[in-house]
């Protein structure tokens, strides 16, 4: 082990950002599932929403355990573990094409998402101990933009592959192809050897309790997982009902294929800023600049909801550069200082992912009952939240 407390290790980081692009990819793949399967089954929003409900549901159920796991084995078996039941669920997804069922459908989403949910708890904490602390938050917004690739590829990619008219199997061959990518991956981290982290010296000076305390007495990593929690459930519900909303007649009128594309759009602005993010966090506090970036997410989507027309698919995208850099930022100063508890704290924050799974099925049962302005508008309660937490939920754990 090389000196853990001033080295990033460049070579692991850049292994472990294929990791953070593949799982990326795939989760955004679901933007293009919500609209594909709600026309296939004929679904209305709320039902079609089940999509992330499944998905996202995954982080809850596995998030803890998958900390305790993590903890025993490692990052690097986790990581491997993690990958190899992702691969199933995408192999089970892509055979789901055959019955085509929605049921089908959604369960191999939820096993996808299970092993997800592994590499998460593991690649993300990993990633905020590969170096000096005090750039956590910098290194883990340069791997999220990353995964930010991913998420900008999906949409255009999925468009292309997807909407093809050939109902359930057009999904068969993309699901067959990520299978095969992730048992390749699978098999790289089984065979290379990755740093150990030594256990994070602690760098605040509220966590000076005992390893038999519970992670749970972290005043900020309660908080913080609130914030994960509001932050992707907003961040996937708006992201979900894009192609819905671009081809309202008050909107843009776009056909399905044509606004997928435009949805690439979302998450490149949150590729961007994450770059941008990394070198702005290097200079200037975490919690600060998160603050910044949920106030120009508000202010963009009362812009969005007031305006309408073509300009509101301007503002509605660009929420994605403000989006950028809040998942890395709630996360670095959610697990600070935890020290060898970080895995566990990794799990509990990992769980509260399942915010994409339920805020977009309760956005969706909005524009059902309201419509689109209303559905929308509400992403703006979590964006306050999460600055509430910047200001003052990252304070001395008590």
């Amino acid at each position: 082990m090389t000196r853990q407390d001033d080295e990033s290790h460049p070579a692991a980081l850049g292994l472990l950002a294929l990791l953070f692009f593949m799982w990326g990819f795939v989760t955004v793949l679901n933007d293009i599932l919500v609209p594909h399967l709600k026309a296939l089954f004929s679904l209305n929003a709320t039902m079609a929403m089940l999509v992330q409900l499944s998905f996202f549901g995954a982080y809850f159920v596995v998030g803890l355990p998958a900390g305790w796991w993590v903890a025993r084995i490692g990052y690097r078996r986790g990581i491997v573990v993690g990958l190899v039941v992702a691969a199933t669920g995408a192999l089970g997804f892509a055979l789901s094409s055959w019955l085509s069922s929605y049921a089908a459908f959604l369960g191999a989403l939820f096993i996808l998402a299970a092993g997800i949910t592994v590499l998460q708890v593991a690649a993300n904490p990993y990633v905020t101990r590969l170096g000096p602390p005090r750039t956590a938050a910098s290194r883990l917004n340069l791997t999220q933009g990353i995964n930010s690739l991913g998420t900008t590829l999906a949409p255009a990619v999925g468009a292309w592959l997807i909407f093809d008219g050939s109902g359930a199997q057009s999904v068969r061959m993309p699901y067959l192809a990520i299978a095969g990518l992730l048992v390749v991956l699978a098999v790289v981290f089984s065979i290379v050897r990755l740093p150990v982290p030594q256990t994070q010296a602690t760098t605040t000076t509220t966590t000076t309790t005992t390893t038999s305390a519970s992670v749970w007495r972290h005043r900020r990593l309660r908080l913080g997982a609130v914030a994960i929690f509001v932050y992707v459930g907003a961040e996937v519900g708006i992201g979900s009902m894009l192609v819905l909303f671009f081809g309202q007649t008050e909107v843009a009128s776009m056909g399905a294929a044509e606004a997928g594309y435009y949805v690439s759009y979302y998450w490149g602005a949150a590729m961007v800023g994450r770059f941008i993010g990394a070198a702005i966090q290097r200079r200037h506090s975490p919690a600060k600049v998160l603050i910044v970036a949920c106030a120009l997410a508000t202010i963009l989507l009362g812009l969005t909801v007031g305006l309408m027309g073509e300009t509101a698919v301007v503002t509605v995208l660009a929420v994605g550069l403000a989006n950028s850099i809040m998942f890395p930022t709630i996360f670095s100063l959610a697990v600070d200082g935890l020290g060898e508890k970080t895995s566990r704290g990794s799990g509990v924050l990992v769980m509260a992912i399942v915010g994409g799974a339920i805020i977009p099925v309760a956005m969706g049962a909005l524009v059902d009952g309201f419509g689109y302005r209303v559905a929308l508008g509400s992403a703006t309660l979590a964006y306050a939240y999460i600055a509430w937490f910047a200001r003052y939920g990252t304070k001395d754990d008590s």
